[in-house]
């Protein structure tokens, strides 16, 4: 399943599948499509240094090398929509159309996070040499620590049990082939795709900006990875941490 070339790496247990990965990259180990996969990660890593929990045994956690030498570090939004929509791509299949893109790339499945990512990059001087895509999937776990806000798993959605490293493996081939369309197909198409699958689009959701609250239509997201809303005032514009969702 995974492209030539490439390689799955079955983890026993690791602190961080981004790290491992890093590690490698750092030593000239890793090339591209090379996966680092586990189901006990003892200190995984989310957005902006939170922490992701994930319980041992039932779960993916796996971070993917890609070589985006190819790319420009202004394409690194760019990227993110690439790995947003393989791991849409993934988690569709089995949950269904009720799956959405959380901006900026959490996977929901109604109004419940499902999947997180956390895209770290290796540079050499100013040049973007290599990017590693961690991703954690609630795939087989029924309950999860009170202190988490809205989780959810495949088999609380669907009631089945699944082959962890399968899924795994097909996961990777999602994300290797929408990186495989990065540089042949234009961004504005996987922009309006991701756009198309966005948590909130043309709904009126509350967020927080400070200690401020607010409601707002959610309208899409820009080609420079800007949270578009409509209040009853204006349009804005939000960056990414800028601003939070309530949900």
């Amino acid at each position: 399943m995974p492209k030539t070339g490439s390689s799955f790496v079955i983890l026993k247990q690791v602190d961080s599948t981004n790290n491992y990965a890093m590690a490698k990259v750092h030593a000239g180990m890793a090339k591209h499509g090379d996966t680092y996969f586990t189901t006990i990660q003892t200190a995984g890593k989310g957005q902006r240094g939170k922490v992701w929990e994930t319980a041992h045994g039932v779960n993916i956690a796996l971070s993917l090398v890609l070589d985006v030498q190819l790319l420009n570090a202004s394409q690194q939004f760019q990227l993110l929509v690439c790995v947003a929509l393989g791991c849409y791509d993934f988690f569709e299949r089995y949950a269904g159309q009720e799956t959405s893109i959380k901006w900026p790339n959490d996977i929901y499945w109604r109004d419940r996070k499902a999947v997180g990512v956390l895209i770290e990059n290796s540079f050499q001087g100013s040049d973007w040499k290599f990017a590693v895509a961690g991703i954690g999937v609630n795939i087989n776990q029924t309950h999860f620590d009170n202190s988490l806000k809205n989780p959810v798993s495949l088999k609380q959605i669907t009631g089945k049990t699944y082959d962890l490293t399968e899924l795994a493996k097909e996961l990777q081939m999602h994300l290797l082939n929408r990186f495989s369309a990065i540089q042949k197909d234009p961004f504005s198409g996987s922009l309006a795709e991701y756009n198309g699958h966005l948590y909130g689009l043309n709904k009126k959701m509350h967020l927080k900006k400070g200690s401020i609250h607010f409601d707002a239509s959610i309208q899409g997201v820009t080609a420079f990875g800007q949270l578009v809303t409509m209040d009853s005032k204006q349009e804005r514009q939000f960056n990414f941490g800028e601003v939070e969702w309530v949900v």
